[in-house]
């Protein structure tokens, strides 16, 4: 089994509000990450919440056992990941699939393409590339968490994937999406002209 973890715990500062709670073909991009993370080898699901974590459990129907606040959101991106694997202890799983909410332009296509290559390897991490570029989200295995957890702030999850370079399979992708990330409003109001 699988966890999908997606990361929601930035205070969205240069976008001006909730990169979480943007409009997305009808419905949010945290709600279309959660669609697309729909996946039988997905045996659970965590969104990690912190700076609008009030906006995002009111607006967003989330079970519970769902929703992780990272109290420590402002030291980045790890604290939400180490939030994440503290939450999953009692819960056996071959690995996670770490999904940015800035990065929401993927579909369930990539999704199962990266659960597939896990389940050929699975020791390695598993992230997609689009023309040579590598992206999100991105599949690291359970004996990793310890290493995850434990990384540099400064770094974060990079430097775990830059040690086990040799341990990294990248899948080729069709999809722009898996690299571009929506951090601000003039890049959403690109994409999403009509929004």
């Amino acid at each position: 089994m699988l966890a999908a973890v997606i990361l929601t715990g930035g205070e969205s500062r240069r976008m001006g509000s909730p990169k979480a709670l943007l409009p997305f073909h009808g419905h949010t991009f945290l709600e279309h990450l959660l669609e697309v993370t729909e996946h039988p080898r997905i045996g659970v699901r965590r969104v990690v919440t912190g700076a609008s974590h009030a906006e995002i459990v009111r607006q967003v129907p989330l079970p519970s056992d769902v929703v992780v606040m990272n109290r420590s959101w402002q030291r980045g991106q790890l604290a939400s990941i180490r939030a994440a694997i503290e939450s999953l202890r009692s819960v056996e799983t071959e690995g996670m699939m770490v999904a940015l909410v800035d990065h929401p332009l993927i579909t369930s296509a990539v999704v199962e393409a990266l659960v597939a290559a896990f389940d050929r390897s699975p020791r390695s991490i598993v992230l997609p590339t689009w023309q040579g570029r590598r992206g999100h989200p991105v599949i690291f295995p359970a004996r990793l968490y310890a290493e995850l957890y434990h990384a540099s702030d400064d770094v974060g999850a990079r430097a775990v994937v830059w040690a086990h370079k040799n341990e990294v399979l990248e899948v080729p992708c069709d999809e722009e999406g898996v690299v571009l990330d929506i951090d601000d409003r003039a890049t959403f109001d690109k994409l999403f002209p009509s929004a």
